[in-house]
């Protein structure tokens, strides 16, 4: 589905003048359709983390096998993993180390895995400031995982990720998705997680598997 002008003001709960203004000033990611403005849904909400603009997650869901139950953002983290000290000095190398620490499936070609991240970040940077970046492939279907997952991992070294602060990188999230429709939903939850001013400083502090495991689910509560 492509979002119209009316969609995005209603998600971002601001007025369409408000849309219109960021299309004039190129900020949001937007396309020109038969003379008519659209917005792609995984464009749009990877702009309104980089702006810290709440979104509501169920604005977000996509049509694609809806009979696959969405995970739990600590479900997927526990699969992913959580890992501190990772090495690396550029983000192609951090990538090398973070997909080296996945479990993944062996049929997974890790060296198009982080060919594909790469190529994520030439078209815009997913660092979304404070430090923190988000990194995924594109396209999430391309790497036909069977099951999803979330590595959070803390760099031994920051990374300059180009966000829009202009801070170095020290916080990712890496994201592997089975489908669009679940890559949103994860998407969604970490904004929605990263908007709690006691979960991000779970973060920042780079407190325990224990205590981040914790405030997750303390977040996940307030979902239900």
């Amino acid at each position: 589905m492509q979002l119209t002008v009316k969609d995005v003001s209603k998600l971002m709960n601001v007025s369409e003048r408000s849309v219109y203004r960021w299309i004039k000033q190129k900020s949001i990611p937007v396309y020109r359709v038969l003379d008519q403005f659209r917005f792609n849904r995984a464009e749009l909400l990877e702009w309104a983390l980089s702006k810290k603009i709440p979104v509501n997650a169920d604005f977000f869901q996509a049509d694609e096998q809806k009979d696959l139950a969405l995970p739990s953002l600590s479900e997927v983290i526990k699969s992913g993993g959580i890992y501190y000290r990772v090495c690396g000095n550029t983000k192609e190398s951090v990538f090398k180390s973070i997909v080296n620490l996945l479990r993944l499936p062996d049929e997974v070609d890790h060296d198009l895995l982080i060919r594909l991240l790469c190529a994520r970040e030439e078209i815009a940077s997913t660092g979304i400031g404070d430090g923190i970046a988000i990194p995924h492939v594109r396209n999430p279907i391309v790497l036909n995982v069977p099951f999803s997952m979330v590595s959070l991992c803390f760099l031994e070294n920051p990374i300059d990720f180009s966000a829009l602060d202009k801070n170095p990188v020290n916080c990712v999230f890496m994201v592997i998705s089975q489908t669009v429709r679940i890559h949103l939903h994860l998407l969604s939850r970490i904004a929605f997680c990263l908007h709690d001013a006691k979960f991000k400083k779970t973060l920042l502090n780079q407190n325990s598997r224990e205590e981040i495991e914790h405030q997750l689910k303390r977040m996940e509560e307030t979902l239900k």
